[in-house]
C-alpha cells in the first residue's frame, strides 16, 4: 500500500501534516476525513522527490539513523516481517521526516522493490556503506544479523568524532571568550580610561602608548578587520571548490604538527572499520574500497584510495596498493599485510581500527589537556598588559605629587 504525504485542517483551524497509507490519493482523503480532517494536500512520496536530490523537509540525523536502525534489527530478529519492522518504526519516530522517509521506504518495498533499491532513493539519508550492507543482507537471506552489525557500525561511527569535538568544545569556548573579553577591553573600557592621562599632558610609558595605538586601530579599523578576515574565510571557501586546491590543502592538512595525525587517525579508523564490517559480510573488496572511500573527509586519502582501487584490479594486493599512496599509517598497511598472509582480513582490519581509534582519542584528549592551560596562560598574559599599561601612568602620576 503507498504511502501519501498529506496537510489537513483540522476544526480548530490548526494544519496537521503526516503520512497515512492508502490506495490511492482518493482513498488517502477518505481516511482523513474519517478522522474528522479536511484535507488540504495529498501527495504521494515519489522517486523525483529524491533522485532530484532534494530531502524531504531536510536530513535525517546521525542519531536517529542509529536509533531507527537498531529498531530494525531488533524487529527483524524476532522474525517479523520487513514490512511491519518497517511501519513499526514509523510509529516508533518522533520527527516528521524520519516517518516520512521510513514511510516511502516502506511503500517501494510493498510494491515489490528490495530493501536497498528502496534506500538507494535517498543517498542523503541512507549512505553507500548502509545500502552495501543491506544489500549483501538481502542476498544471504539473513537481514537480521546484518541489520545487527550495521547498527553497532552506524552508532560507533560517530563515537570517535563525538568525543574528539566534545574534547575540543572547552578550549574552543575559552578561545571565544578570551577574544570577546580582551576586544571589549581595547575598545570600550581602555579608551575611557586613558583619555585621563591625556590631559595631564605627562610622557606615557612605552606600554600605555602601545595600548592606545592598537586600541585606536581597532576602534577605527575593526569592522574593517572583521570583514577583511570574513571575506578571506568566504574566499577560501570558494578556492576549496577547485578540485586541485582542495586536493593541496588537503595534503597539507595531513602533515600539520599534532592535528594532522589526528585527522588522518580518525579518518583511517573509520575507513578500515567499514572494510572489516562490509568485509565480515561478504561485500566484495572493490565494493567495498568504493564505499568505504565515501567515509573518508580527506580529499587526499580518498585519492589514495581510488589509486589502491585500480591497482587492485589489476591484481595488487591491498596492503602494497593502499601503501603505494604513503597516505595511510604504516601500521595499517602492516596490519593489513598480516590479515592477508592469514586470510582473515576482516579480523585484523577491525583490530586496526580499534587501535586507531584509541590511538587518536587520547591523542586528542593530550592534546586539549596542553591547549586548556595555554590557552588560561595566554589570556592571563594579555588582560595582565593591558593592566600594566593603565596602571604604570597612575603610578607615575602618585610619585610626582609625592
Amino acid at each position: 500500500m503507498p504511502a501519501y504525504r498529506f496537510e489537513a485542517a483540522r476544526a480548530s483551524g490548526a494544519v496537521e501534516k503526516g503520512v497515512v497509507d492508502a490506495d490511492s490519493p482518493r482513498h488517502a482523503r477518505s481516511i482523513l476525513r474519517e478522522r474528522g480532517l479536511t484535507p488540504l494536500e495529498v501527495a504521494t512520496l515519489q522517486e523525483a522527490t529524491a533522485s532530484a536530490g532534494r530531502a524531504i523537509g531536510g536530513r535525517m540525523r546521525v542519531a536517529e539513523l542509529a536509533l531507527s536502525t537498531r529498531q530494525l534489527a531488533a524487529l527483524l530478529s524476532a522474525r517479523l516481517p520487513l514490512e511491519r519492522a518497517l511501519g513499526a518504526v514509523i510509529d516508533q519516530a518522533e520527527r516528521s521526516l524520519v516517518r516520512e522517509r521510513f514511510a516511502a521506504v516502506r511503500s517501494d518495498v510493498v510494491s515489490g522493490q528490495s530493501f536497498a533499491q528502496a534506500l538507494a532513493k535517498y543517498p542523503r539519508d541512507f549512505p553507500d556503506v548502509y545500502r552495501a550492507l543491506v544489500s549483501a543482507g538481502e542476498q544471504s537471506g539473513d537481514l537480521a544479523r546484518v541489520m545487527n552489525r550495521l547498527a553497532d557500525y552506524v552508532e560507533s561511527r560517530t563515537a570517535l568524532s563525538q568525543r574528539i569535538m566534545m574534547a575540543f568544545t572547552y578550549p574552543a569556548i575559552v578561545t571565544v571568550v578570551a577574544i570577546g573579553v580582551i576586544v571589549a577591553l581595547l575598545t570600550y573600557v581602555v579608551p575611557q580610561v586613558v583619555g585621563v592621562f591625556a590631559q595631564t599632558k605627562q610622557k606615557l610609558p612605552f606600554l600605555t602608548v602601545a595600548l592606545i595605538t592598537v586600541s585606536d586601530f581597532l576602534r577605527t579599523w575593526g569592522w574593517w578587520l572583521l570583514g577583511l578576515i570574513v571575506a578571506a574565510i568566504i574566499g577560501f571557501r570558494l578556492a576549496l571548490r577547485s578540485p586541485t586546491v582542495k586536493l593541496a590543502v588537503h595534503e597539507r592538512m595531513l602533515t600539520m604538527p599534532l592535528f594532522g595525525r589526528l585527522i588522518r587517525g580518525m579518518n583511517t579508523a573509520r575507513f578500515a572499520s567499514t572494510l572489516a564490517i562490509l568485509g565480515n559480510s561478504g561485500v566484495p573488496l572493490i565494493r567495498a574500497l568504493e564505499a568505504g572511500a565515501q567515509t573518508l573527509s580527506n580529499v587526499a586519502l580518498r585519492a589514495n584510495v581510488a589509486d589502491s582501487i585500480a591497482r587492485v584490479r589489476e591484481g595488487s594486493a591491498l596492503s602494497r596498493a593502499l601503501g603505494a599512496g604513503k597516505q595511510f599509517p604504516p601500521m595499517m598497511i602492516h596490519m593489513i599485510a598480516s590479515g592477508e598472509a592469514t586470510g582473515d582480513l576482516p579480523q585484523m582490519l577491525d583490530r586496526t581500527a580499534e587501535t586507531l581509534s584509541q590511538e587518536t582519542e587520547r591523542r586528542a584528549m593530550m592534546l586539549t589537556s596542553l591547549l586548556e592551560p595555554m590557552l588560561i596562560l595566554v589570556m592571563g598574559v594579555v588582560v595582565l598588559l593591558i593592566v600594566l599599561a593603565v596602571l604604570l601612568p597612575i603610578i607615575e602620576i602618585n610619585q610626582l605629587v609625592r
